[in-house]
């Protein structure tokens, strides 16, 4: 190899290599957990039980497409962003049943 082509390699390499490793160790995993999330949202159902961002265990009442209705008690619903889900309980214990 020419001392020139060393010399790229040795500009070059180091910046290249941490590109490579911001990528596989912060980027890949965060798309992978997004992807994993929005298939949870998109795969609630009524009766499900669920666990929102704020720490609310309940279960589903009602779904659209933005906004689902959450039963927290007896005689007590309440209204939220589809987004504020964090778990699906129901898939969680059915899978962990497996």
């Amino acid at each position: 190899m020419s001392p020139e082509a060393m010399n790229v390699i040795m500009t070059w390499g180091p910046a290249i290599l941490m590109v490579a490793l911001l990528y596989f160790l912060l980027l890949r995993p965060q798309k992978q957990e997004q992807k994993r999330r929005q298939a949870m949202l998109e795969s609630l159902e009524k009766g499900d039980r669920v666990v929102t961002i704020g720490g609310i265990y309940g279960t589903l009442t009602e779904i659209h497409e933005r906004v689902v209705k959450l039963r927290v008690a007896d005689h007590v619903e309440i209204e939220m962003a589809r987004s504020a889900i964090n778990a699906n309980i129901t898939q969680e214990e059915q899978a962990q049943k497996a």
